[in-house]
């Protein structure tokens, strides 16, 4: 009888594991949830990982009930082990977040220089992180581990933010002198002083360099500079017309569909959430017939395949941002334009028959998945 009293556990545990990360995890994304259960003999023994608190809670409390012997083998993340520098900035250009601790897996985002990120785990010389859009990967080095006063110090230094596409630093204040590293638009540096007509700035690794005035802004300047018009969104997009289409890229080195309507919207001053089916999510419904009589310059539109009945959902898998006469920019092979209307030369016969709606950010500002960088860049993911 003792085997299938703890069979009966089992099965009972198992379902209450499901319905909370039902509750608290649904977007595994964004959050990390991997529980599951192992019986060595009456003993039942939790073990995964997951970085919701409240959700590690409800799964150890009601497992207790079921199953008073319960073992708790669950880490909950961050890992202790990491100690206190639990948050850390990305150093490089771009830092490349893996699905897997392992180059072999998929490229599912980047981070750009000056991002802050938390820092979840750690296997090797590999770190699993979260952006300040909740999006969770695996990183090989890029990122300076921190402690969260250490981060806090970093934040309120005063910054420049790279605002040409493609920049380099260097080793003194003149071009021809060895470079430190590439840049790309929306890089951010601390600024240390200024000479002649460059920057004087620190990494986050502690790296010190030279960056050309023509190839960067105050920070500050630049916020208060942003225009959030319609009009302003795009001509920023259109300057990034060209650039390779780059699976799980978000910047100027290449981009994929939503890594482009991200990194538009960054470049004024607003963190969208990083895919398409999370940014769809947000902002105003506009448009789902496609007349797009309603629609205005800066609006994101989307793609995909729409529910066809009781058990199927609609499924968003493309986004770009329209710019006004039924044309679309987006990053398809390169960035480009496409149009809604069959007799526009630039016809996409293909996106508009999987259209499915327009959203609007502009007027949404700091409404879920909608977040305005603040000037001291305190943008860093919720503890």
């Amino acid at each position: 009888m003792p085997f299938f009293v703890s069979m009966a556990q089992n099965k009972d545990i198992r379902e209450i594991i499901e319905s909370v990360r039902a509750k608290y995890a649904p977007d595994t994304r964004i959050e990390v949830f991997n529980i599951k259960t192992y019986r060595q003999k009456d003993t039942l023994i939790l073990k995964g990982e997951t970085t919701n608190r409240a959700a590690y809670n409800e799964v150890l409390s009601k497992a207790k009930k079921v199953a008073p012997r319960v073992k708790d083998s669950i880490r909950l993340l961050p890992d202790k082990k990491l100690g206190e520098a639990t948050w850390g900035v990305v150093y490089n250009s771009t830092g490349t977040i893996y699905y897997n601790p392992k180059y072999s897996t998929e490229i599912v985002s980047q981070a750009l220089l000056g991002t802050p990120v938390r820092i979840l785990d750690k296997k090797g010389s590999w770190k699993r992180i979260q952006t300040p859009d909740k999006y969770i990967g695996w990183i090989n080095g890029s990122v300076e581990p921190m402690t969260k006063a250490a981060l806090q110090t970093y934040l309120q230094q005063p910054k420049i933010i790279v605002t040409s596409l493609h920049a380099f630093s260097y080793e003194k204040p003149n071009a021809k002198s060895q470079n430190i590293s590439d840049l790309v638009a929306g890089d951010i540096l601390v600024v240390k002083d200024k000479k002649r007509k460059f920057y004087h700035v620190s990494y986050p690794d502690g790296r010190e360099a030279f960056v050309s005035k023509t190839n960067a802004q105050p920070f500050e300047k630049w916020i208060k500079s942003r225009l959030l018009t319609g009009e302003e969104i795009v001509k920023t997009a259109k300057q990034f017309i060209g650039i390779p289409y780059l699976w799980g890229g978000t910047s100027s080195k290449g981009m994929d569909c939503s890594g482009f309507t991200k990194l538009v919207y960054f470049m004024h001053g607003i963190v969208l959430a990083r895919d398409a089916s999370q940014q769809v999510l947000s902002g105003k419904l506009i448009d789902e017939k496609g007349n797009f009589e309603n629609a205005q310059p800066g609006d994101l539109v989307f793609f995909g395949t729409k529910a066809s009945g009781e058990n199927s959902k609609e499924r968003v898998v493309h986004v770009g941002i329209y710019i006004g006469n039924k044309r679309f920019v987006h990053a398809a092979d390169y960035i480009r334009i496409g149009s809604f209307d069959s007799a526009d030369l630039l016809y996409d016969e293909y996106n508009t028959g999987r259209y499915l709606c327009t959203k609007r950010i502009l007027g949404e500002i700091n409404t879920p998945g909608i977040e305005e960088i603040d000037k001291n860049m305190f943008y860093c993911p919720n503890e």
